[in-house]
């Protein structure tokens, strides 16, 4: 009888961990190939269900008239500070606040006693001069008659009495032109408005002390305005330039009187641009006959700008402003592309764009930047 063969514990283990094994690794691999196909499956119907709908339309140019409103300053058409020529004392007021005065009209009466002496004393040499040279010239006129007879006259003589003579008429025209600029001075004492106008500041008394600006008075006598005639200034952004017309015909309107609308015609436009706010500076002249308005009110002025050109004009919800571009979204087989641009005027929930772009080419309604660029896309 043969003896029966024992295998040993170790053998049998090993042969069981080995099958062991197997039959792990081929579950686990089974069970990664389903995950990473549910994995995948899960991420296509994901990517399909998150492809923006977006509303389109077709990109086409048109005239734009929009309107621009900004404030402007209405000041008067002419108006002017005055101060008192020489240094005197307000010895008469003729006018007060409010006054309406005519070009010419006396408005103050000066007293300055220095110039009056001295306007005496010129007068005084003036006379004295002029009798001087009637003297020199009674006397050459004499000699040079009484030289007509040969060997009377010695012609060393008759040349002394002509020097003379033209010396002392020389002292009498400086004695002239003396006495002239004296009395002009004098003139001085009286203020007089030198343009028709509304006397709308006044800043003496009787028996002020009042003089040139800067040595005399700080302030002026009178501050002397037209307020017949106003004159609208507004400041044009760089970028509506090109929509003036030296023509345009302007509305605006003032808070005291809200319920009025003014117009008026672009008069005057300088042609060149502010350094500091890099805006044109336009005029208009305003009627002010009826005295509504007012040197020094604010305006909120209304200003047409019609297009002289067609452009391109998109909703404003078409244009996105982010903090690093301005773009539009156009839709290009089926995906969204960014193109930047340029914005012009607005009006109505309209603007004017400028960039990449050509008729027909379709551009999302509503664009935002969740519409990725180069990201698939449906359109309505």
């Amino acid at each position: 009888m043969q003896p029966t063969k024992v295998m040993n514990y170790p053998t049998v283990f090993r042969y069981t961990l080995f099958a062991t094994g197997l039959v792990l690794s081929s579950v686990i691999f089974t069970s990664c190939g389903e995950s990473e196909a549910k994995t995948e499956h899960k991420e296509k119907t994901a990517s399909a269900s998150t492809i923006p709908t977006v509303e389109g339309f077709s990109l086409a140019k048109e005239k734009m008239t929009a309107s621009l409103q900004l404030p402007g300053e209405l000041t008067a058409k002419q108006d002017v500070e005055l101060y008192a020529k020489v240094n005197s004392f307000v010895r008469q007021m003729t006018v007060d606040v409010g006054s309406e005065v005519r070009a010419g009209q006396l408005l103050a009466s000066l007293d300055a006693p220095e110039i009056t002496a001295q306007l005496t004393a010129a007068s005084s040499r003036l006379k004295s001069q002029e009798a001087i040279y009637i003297a020199s010239k009674a006397n050459y006129d004499r000699l040079y008659h009484t030289s007509q007879t040969p060997g009377t006259i010695s012609p060393n003589e008759l040349d002394q009495a002509l020097a003379r003579k033209n010396a002392d008429f020389a002292l009498l025209e400086a004695a002239k032109a003396n006495y002239k600029e004296i009395a002009d001075t004098k003139n001085y004492l009286e203020v007089r408005a030198p343009f028709d106008g509304t006397i709308s500041v006044r800043n003496i008394s009787l028996g002020a002390y009042v003089g040139p600006s800067g040595k005399g008075s700080d302030k002026p006598m009178f501050f002397l305005q037209n307020q017949k005639v106003l004159r609208l200034a507004v400041a044009i952004p760089e970028i509506y330039t090109a929509y003036l017309s030296p023509q345009s015909t302007i509305t605006f309107r003032v808070r005291s009187r809200p319920n009025e609308l003014f117009k008026a015609q672009i008069k005057r436009v300088a042609g060149a641009l502010d350094t500091k706010l890099r805006a044109e500076r336009i005029e208009m002249d305003i009627d002010n006959s009826s005295k509504k308005l007012l040197p020094g009110m604010i305006a909120e002025v209304k200003l047409n700008m019609p297009s002289q050109v067609p452009t391109f004009v998109v909703p404003k919800s078409a244009v996105v402003n982010s903090p690093e571009r301005v773009f539009v979204i156009r839709i290009v087989n089926g995906n969204a592309e960014w193109v930047d641009v340029e914005k012009g005027r607005e009006a109505d929930g309209k603007i004017e764009i400028f960039g990449d772009l050509k008729e027909g080419d379709n551009l999302v309604t509503t664009a935002s930047e969740e519409v990725r660029n180069g990201f698939p896309v449906k359109v309505k």
